[in-house]
């Protein structure tokens, strides 16, 4: 997969009917700058607002998967997902003007033929993965779900189906790097048991489902006054079971039931909003078992993220020591808050503070209970940046920065004399026109103790 972010390269329009609700329905899928993501925009509501499609707004997942945001809901969004966030599209607008998806013939076939159609194009930022590194097993053992993420360095799928059906059996499909999803996965249909139509009916759902959209198992022999009735809901006069499927005379593939699971998955496993490096094994999967899991690895990811990445040690020379800083910031004692500079490349760096009794604020923060000011902690991962952005110019020494904007800060440790501050600095976006945008977190030891989102302008300094 390529490392840079990508979106479409046109916009690509699809009109249908939704699954559930029946209403008729216009969707636009538009090209989206780098970090959005991919988003639905409401445009029969006004002000047209936007849903996210992330686990953090999934709200139902009977029969499909449901994300809703301040009151605005957009359903069963898995088909069109699984095909954009597969194809490679990390970024892009979907316009809708009802709320659900049109269905279309119950598969992804026509969503992934249109987005390979009209191509994709790199954006200038860098993808976000999420790399496993230990085992992690979600189940519900009385449904014989089990979803198992291990280690690997790419992205890959086995499924297993086992649905106790003699009609269905045990069915496999897999997922690996370079497979034509297009092909493989895309077309396979969406499935239902003929025995769940009328509890569904009841629960007012598949209101746009049609023999044309979804597959349908027959298990048992179905008696005429059934079949009359089948007639009735369909609007069809020619309905008959032929290999224990309703008026599904030939099967994509022997085992579409399974990849369609996996099309699914694919679409649910979208919505953590970054690229898994990982290899799944999956029994049973469905759509709430799907995103409980994303839900459980976001939190791990957050749980990750509140750790420091880099490591640094003490006995290794610094990349750049205190005379070295002195000469690329112009800060001087008592308000040179930097120590040590361990890690540089051209995206982060990694310093230190080391925190003594002999700091001058803390003659009166707080005298009896010695606290280092969150403000300064602010200011030493700014000066830290500083290292950082400076060294996008042929002569640091002649620039400052300046704060511009800082944002989502939060203080979790009190930082008190004998603590060293391990300084963390990623650059969350190309430096434009002298202005960078920065993640900044300080840690003592393994525990986090503030963060915050850092913008600063780069000038010249008078002479």
């Amino acid at each position: 997969m390529p490392m840079k972010q990508q979106t479409i390269k046109n916009p690509v329009t699809f009109s249908g009917k939704g699954l559930h609700t029946g209403v008729r329905v216009t969707m636009t899928v538009n090209p989206a700058p780098a970090d959005t993501g991919i988003v639905f925009r409401r445009t029969d509501i006004e002000g047209c607002p936007v849903i996210p499609a992330l686990c953090d707004y999934v709200t139902d997942t009977s029969r499909g998967t449901t994300i809703e945001k301040d009151g605005h809901r957009i359903s069963t969004i898995e088909h069109i997902i699984s095909a954009l966030w597969t194809l490679g599209v990390d970024n892009a607008r979907i316009d809708i003007d009802a709320p659900e998806t049109p269905i279309m013939d119950g598969s992804s076939r026509e969503y992934a033929e249109a987005i390979t159609g009209v191509g994709l194009e790199e954006l200038p930022a860098e993808r976000k993965y999420y790399h496993v590194t230990e085992k992690m097993v979600y189940t519900i053992p009385e449904k014989g779900v089990a979803i198992i993420l291990y280690p690997d360095d790419e992205f890959s799928v086995s499924l297993h189906v086992d649905y106790n059906s003699k009609v269905i059996g045990n069915q496999y499909a897999t997922f690996n790097p370079g497979d034509d999803y297009t092909s493989k996965i895309a077309p396979c249909r969406t499935f239902v048991f003929l025995h769940e139509l009328e509890p569904l009916m009841k629960m007012n759902l598949i209101k746009g489902g049609d023999l044309d959209n979804a597959i349908v198992v027959v298990e048992n022999p179905v008696p005429d006054e059934q079949f009359e009735h089948l007639k009735r809901i369909f609007n069809k006069t020619d309905i008959e079971i032929t290999g224990g499927y309703l008026n599904n005379l030939e099967l994509r593939f022997n085992n579409e039931l399974a990849r369609h699971k996996l099309l699914d998955l694919l679409g649910d496993f979208a919505l953590l909003g970054m690229r898994i490096k990982g290899r799944v094994w999956a029994t049973r999967p469905g759509h709430f078992a799907n995103t409980e899991f994303m839900n459980q690895l976001k939190r791990t990811i957050r749980k990750e993220g509140e750790k420091p990445r880099f490591q640094y040690d003490c006995r290794k020379p610094a990349l750049h020591d205190i005379n070295s800083i002195r000469r690329m910031l112009p800060h001087r004692p008592p308000f040179l808050l930097v120590d040590r500079i361990f890690h540089l490349d051209a995206q982060s760096v990694g310093g230190i503070k080391n925190v003594t009794m002999n700091e001058p604020f803390f003659v009166g923060h707080f005298p009896e209970e010695p606290v280092m000011p969150g403000v300064l902690i602010i200011e030493a991962m700014a000066q830290c940046s500083g290292i950082l952005v400076l060294g996008t110019v042929p002569d640091p020494e002649n620039y400052s920065t300046y704060f511009m904007k800082i944002d989502g800060v939060k203080f979790k440790r009190k930082v008190v004399p004998g603590d060293t501050l391990q300084f963390e600095i990623q650059l969350l976006e190309p430096i434009r026109r002298g202005v960078a945008v920065v993640e900044g977190k300080a840690f003592v030891g393994e525990t986090l103790a503030c963060e915050a989102v850092m913008m600063a302008q780069i000038v010249k300094n008078k002479k």
